[in-house]
């Protein structure tokens, strides 16, 4: 059956009907003119399509702790390669009173896990006659990830809310479960442009240097909202996954509000 590729000492043949007529092309398998069938890209191959589970739409997501505030902010738009799906996504959800998460990377993969983690949410409220908290929560959506771990999903999320104590509270993840409390956290395609910044205003104290010191947030509330603005104003210039408008909720003992800028829509 035709074509065939054929080899020939230093040669390769490429045998093919054109009609009812038999050809043969001759390639140079060594040397500068090197030949590799697999690499061919004329009329007569096969062409293999490969395909990706997985997809990266872009987006910017981060969080601020403050001593009894916690911010999560996010961008709006969702993009893939060059091509920009819509400007007005939400990457914030609330998952308890207590608690938001904040999704960047893949977002279908996204939109199911916070899916899945809303039931979870539900039946531990009917399990225990309250809603979870966002210490559990952090654990829950820790154990989750690692359950996925061969087959992970494609999406790098950040927990924010209020402790036990009413302290703000963020927890930042990797794609397969690992994960830490801090006072700060970006991620997705702004984040190497966004963590300097946040590491020059609101790096502070190790927890292990004595005697303790208050690892909150240094930054009253509106000063932290300011901060976060300014963050993604900066991104956007930089940034063409990051655009269009950020959407800030701010969580404090009163409730959640939220507030939106305009970014770039270039």
């Amino acid at each position: 059956m035709y074509p065939v590729w054929l080899r020939s000492g230093k040669n390769v043949i490429y045998v093919y009907m054109d009609g009812d007529e038999k050809k043969m092309e001759t390639y140079d398998a060594v040397g500068e003119n090197n030949f590799n069938p697999d690499s061919y890209h004329g009329n007569h191959t096969k062409q293999h399509a490969t395909w990706s589970p997985y997809d990266n739409n872009g987006g910017t997501v981060m969080a601020v702790a403050g001593e009894d505030y916690v911010i999560c902010a996010a961008d709006t738009r969702m993009s893939t390669g060059y091509s920009i799906m819509t400007r007005q996504y939400t990457k914030v959800d609330e998952m308890s009173p207590k608690t938001l998460m904040a999704s960047a990377g893949f977002m279908a993969d996204a939109a199911t896990l916070k899916k899945l983690l809303k039931g979870r949410c539900d039946q531990y409220q009917f399990a225990n006659n309250k809603p979870i908290g966002c210490v559990a929560f952090a654990q829950m959506l820790s154990n989750t990830l690692y359950m996925r771990r061969f087959f992970p999903y494609y999406a790098f999320n950040i927990v924010a809310g209020l402790d036990a104590e009413g302290k703000g509270a963020v927890f930042t993840y990797d794609a397969v479960g690992s994960y830490e409390r801090t006072n700060y956290s970006c991620q997705g395609s702004g984040q190497q442009l966004i963590m300097p910044v946040l590491d020059n205003q609101l790096k502070t104290v190790s927890p292990l240097v004595l005697p303790a010191v208050s690892s909150a947030t240094p930054l009253s509330e509106e000063e932290a909202i300011d901060l976060i603005k300014d963050c993604f104003a900066t991104a956007g210039e930089r940034d063409i996954y990051t655009g269009d408008a950020v959407e800030l909720f701010v969580m404090n003992k009163d409730g959640i509000r939220k507030e939106t800028m305009p970014l770039k829509t270039d």
